[in-house]
């Protein structure tokens, strides 16, 4: 996997992800998976939003580590199911 590392895709995150990355996570590959789910990441985040509540009752938005825990499993089947 030497290169995939630095790909770059912080700044694409709203592009595709390079092929050759897909093919790797998609065969079981972990730092191409670490790439899909860190590309994945601001997305994953913004559907995991829910209003929660504080210990004195206050109500705020902020992240559902459940679900984002979900969310990322379930991204992580889907990649490795991918039918390439």
């Amino acid at each position: 996997m030497n290169g995939m590392a630095n790909t770059n895709t912080e700044n694409n995150e709203c592009g595709l992800l390079p092929y050759p990355i897909i093919l790797a996570a998609n065969k079981g590959e972990p730092e191409a998976m670490k790439i899909v789910v860190q590309h994945y990441g601001s997305y994953v985040a913004s559907l995991s939003m829910r209003k929660l509540r504080d210990e004195r009752g206050n109500t705020y938005w902020g992240i559902d580590e459940d679900v984002r825990d979900r969310l990322r499993s379930k991204l992580m089947q889907s990649v490795l199911a991918f039918k390439v």
